[in-house]
């Protein structure tokens, strides 16, 4: 008997997907996804998703190992569709058993798809249009995560909540769809589940986790945060198409447009072309994140973040972050059908 009868009838199609008891996916966070944090969202019951990153396959081939060595339970690696070494990597998840890879950063890059699915494994994408959802998903893809311009890390244009009301009532019937970007407490996702999703993503309401590696600075910096501190990134150069990044305002935010100045003048010069420039600004990111998160460097470093930085107050161990949200969910759908 479950403790959470509503919202778990609600999230069965999404629990089921992915082998979990709960269909609250972690987002993937570069440096903050790994190991400690993953296992714990999925021994929690929820479902830790590896950030790859800019990893190399040697490296994402320890990360999983380690990860498995603190769970038995399901969790999955998030791919940057850019990546140089992308079909070397999914080899890695095949060859570990890894029975989900989510697939982000743009579109699959042709046979992407085919290749995780002839392991075995399921695959999900991002989409920022319905159009491209159903074309994905008609390729192959087996879930979609909907991910509005609240959340932190890479974004698009669009908020959550308009998302939902496009892609729910055309897709959540027949597809599983998850739904990310700005969810911090239960209630929402109460109200997302109810709209037809399948189960949620949240990031930055894990990253301050206690589980989380990330440096003290770092998550002090998030407890200070108000919701309009998380900025997007300012594209710089229209012919540079740099996805916008939503981090805390910094001194790191002011360096990334300069690197795109720079970037920009390489591509005039024809030193470096288009993949190539994206893929250094892709550098950039990995190692300010990596200043800010390992370091702790919070002016130089890069602090991203959802908006919903403003519900994150205090260290909490995961279980219980899972727990609380559980619980608001709950009730919140208790409250609603009194009526």
């Amino acid at each position: 008997m479950t403790s959470y009868p509503k919202t778990s009838a609600l999230m069965a199609r999404g629990s089921e997907f992915l082998g979990t008891e709960h269909a609250i996916l972690c987002g993937a966070m570069s440096w903050v996804s790994e190991r400690n944090l993953v296992s714990a969202i999925s021994n929690a019951g929820g479902f830790g998703v590896i950030a790859c990153g800019a990893m190399t396959p040697e490296l994402l081939d320890t990360e999983i190992a380690e990860t498995k060595k603190l769970t038995d339970k399901p969790f999955g690696v998030n791919l940057i569709t850019m990546h140089p070494q992308l079909f070397d990597l999914i080899e890695v998840c095949t060859k570990h058993g890894v029975g989900h890879v989510v697939l982000a950063g743009g579109i699959p890059p042709k046979g992407s798809v085919e290749a995780i699915k002839a392991s075995g494994a399921k695959v999900l994408v991002f989409a920022p249009t319905l159009a491209l959802a159903k074309k994905l998903l008609r390729s192959g893809a087996d879930a979609l995560v909907i991910e509005g311009n609240e959340a932190g890390g890479h974004i698009g244009p669009v908020a959550t909540s308009v998302l939902a009301q496009e892609f729910l009532p055309e897709l959540a019937e027949d597809h599983v769809v998850f739904v990310a970007g700005g969810i911090g407490t239960g209630d929402m996702i109460a109200a997302y589940l109810e709209m037809g999703a399948s189960g949620v993503q949240l990031g930055t309401r894990f990253a301050c986790a206690k589980e989380s590696i990330a440096h003290p600075d770092f998550k002090k910096a998030f407890f200070r945060a108000k919701a309009r501190d998380a900025e997007t990134s300012v594209q710089v150069d229209p012919r540079l198409p740099v996805i916008p990044v939503r981090a805390l305002k910094n001194k790191g935010t002011e360096e990334f447009s300069a690197k795109q100045r720079e970037v920009a003048k390489l591509l005039d010069e024809g030193k470096v072309d288009m993949g190539e420039a994206q893929l250094q600004i892709e550098h950039f990111w990995a190692g300010a994140l990596r200043r800010a998160v390992i370091d702790g460097d919070v002016e130089g470093g890069s602090l991203m973040a959802g908006q919903s930085v403003s519900l994150v107050t205090e260290e909490e161990p995961v279980a219980e972050i899972i727990t609380k949200l559980m619980e608001q969910s709950e009730a919140a759908l208790t409250r609603r059908n009194r009526v």
